[in-house]
């Protein structure tokens, strides 16, 4: 009686591993047979990005900024 409901138990666990590991392959599965095949993925630079769109704004912030009267003296700081 504790054989079979040992078997049972463990059989439970077993088939609950499964379905998990299953659940969270199954999604990826072509990422993965493309990187067991060899082909890599194009990396992932955020950094880069952030910097080109933060210059993007600047450049536009300094074409939107309204250009300096010429007859009008600054004070020095």
């Amino acid at each position: 009686m504790v054989a079979i409901l040992s078997t049972m138990i463990f059989a439970g666990a077993l088939a609950t591993s499964i379905g998990v590991i299953a659940a969270m392959i199954a999604p990826q599965w072509r990422r993965i047979a493309s990187l067991a095949t060899g082909h890599l993925e194009p990396s992932f630079t955020p950094l880069r990005t952030l910097a080109i769109a933060e210059r993007r704004i600047a450049v536009r912030r300094w074409a939107a900024a309204p250009a300096p009267v010429a007859g009008r003296m600054r004070a020095a700081a």
